[in-house]
């Protein structure tokens, strides 16, 4: 089962975060290796797989693979929510899979958000963490009544923690003159992304995990005592195998057609000033996103940067992972962020940058086993995967040690995954669904009252 290779890839340039602080990789695997369980993938997932095997069964040998380096793909270039968001809106997975589906999963990510939290209070991961709470906000009438469908389902759900608050409220907050409202919860932290990836495997090495990066696994083998991964300059005999790839699983034949990846898009400004914040407010420091399919996402940085990203994605077809630079998108943000602040009419931005999400074609998460149980899987975590990313790691460690646990009972793991067509037949789906999201989102923008001089 060969797997396609890209060429090494330098890192720092991939995202602000990955030139934030710095970074050694560890040497590539050279040689032959035997372990009880290979990890695939150096991103959350994979990181917190080791870790969570690691603390159940600290005899364990564990290695992990990593293509690149650690954090490269989405875990080093995300926006740093680490929220509950699961799938693409609570509504959608209760309309897709029943409520109280859609109560599990809220009830999952509430738990993954206290979890990073712990994970990184216990083992003093300097990560810039923060945990100001999350606004979903309201930029047009109709999505002052999106918003507020999503929180009275909230509420009828039992879900605590969750209440609009009006116009006024919001600008107190966050003053934009497009806010007409927001979704208020306190479950919402920031981090630097690529910083807890790198102080994860600081964590995980010293649990006694072996890590090797720009170490691709370029062909897998099923053998009757186990699993054999080839590499460039080795192979890692297993007896078990987490394959932690997310946007990357369709470069494996196994989970080839179980997600498409999709780029998002983000800007950077310079530090903002004090007379921007006399302006803006934003004292609490929220993560922020509007109420669009293709929603924008913000936050401050702790430099007090403005990070905007979202608005479009760009696609793939086939292997196709080159797809960070989109010109059109950053403009559009940069835009997107003078509008919302005029007092930024003249900021400088800094840093654009784009990264690979997982999205399954129900657009909900997919993890469990792969043919047996000597591997298991995660992937599609719909670019909310900071939370998401680290339980996931805990329930495929709880997987491959054949535990049953109240992760493992979810209904999205081992669930049936309705597989994405083949291509081209992949790319005319993806284009029909964003062309319906875009449709949908230019109505809904209409109604949106942009100041004059915005």
């Amino acid at each position: 089962m060969p797997i396609p290779q890209p060429a090494p890839t330098p890192f720092a340039d991939k995202s602000f975060w990955l030139s934030s602080a710095p970074y050694t990789p560890n040497a590539p695997l050279a040689g032959d290796l035997t372990v009880d369980v290979a990890v695939l993938g150096g991103g959350y997932t994979g990181l917190a797989t080791a870790y969570f095997l690691k603390k159940a069964e600290p005899s364990l040998r564990v290695a992990l693979l990593e293509s690149e380096v650690i954090g490269f793909g989405a875990s080093g270039r995300n926006g740093g929510f680490s929220m509950t968001l699961f799938g693409l809106t609570l509504s959608v997975t209760a309309s897709l899979f029943g409520k109280e589906k859609a109560r599990q999963a809220h009830h999952y990510m509430e738990q993954a958000v206290e979890l990073v939290e712990t994970l990184v209070r216990e083992h003093q991961l300097e990560c810039d963490y923060e945990r100001p709470g999350f606004l979903r906000v309201a930029t047009a009438p109709l999505y002052v009544k999106r918003i507020h469908e999503e929180v009275e389902l909230a509420q009828r759900l039992g879900l605590e923690g969750i209440e609009w608050i009006d116009a006024e409220t919001t600008r107190r907050e966050v003053n934009s003159p497009l806010y007409l409202g927001a979704w208020r919860e306190p479950r919402c932290g920031l981090v630097n992304p690529a910083k807890l990836a790198w102080e994860f495997k600081r964590l995980i090495l010293s649990l006694g995990v072996q890590v090797f990066e720009h170490t691709p696994g370029t062909a897998i083998e099923r053998r009757a005592g186990g699993l054999l991964i080839h590499t460039p300059q080795g192979t890692v005999t297993a007896g078990k195998l987490a394959l932690a790839t997310n946007a990357y699983s369709h470069l494996i034949p196994m989970l080839r057609r179980k997600q498409v990846p999709a780029f998002t898009h983000i800007v950077l400004t310079e530090p903002l000033r004090p007379e921007h914040f006399a302006e803006m407010g934003w004292r609490a420091r929220q993560g922020i996103e509007d109420a669009r399919n293709l929603v924008h996402y913000y936050r401050l940085t702790r430099d007090n940067r403005l990070l905007m990203g979202g608005r479009d994605v760009s696609l793939t077809v086939g292997g196709d992972m080159d797809r960070d630079e989109n010109p059109d998108t950053f403009a559009k943000l940069e835009a997107d962020v003078r509008q919302l602040f005029p007092v930024l009419r003249d900021i400088r931005f800094t840093h654009r940058w784009g990264g690979p999400v997982s999205v399954p074609l129900q657009m909900i998460p997919a993890l469990g086993y792969l043919g047996d149980e000597r591997v298991a899987y995660s992937l599609g975590c719909m670019g909310h995967g900071v939370s998401l990313t680290h339980l996931n790691g805990w329930t495929l460690a709880d997987l491959l040690l054949e535990k049953k646990s109240e992760r493992t009972q979810a209904f999205f793991v081992n669930r049936r995954v309705i597989p994405w067509p083949p291509e081209p037949l992949r790319l005319l789906a993806s284009l029909g669904i964003l062309g319906y999201m875009h449709a949908e989102d230019a109505v809904y923008d209409r109604g949106m009252h942009v100041p004059d001089g915005a």
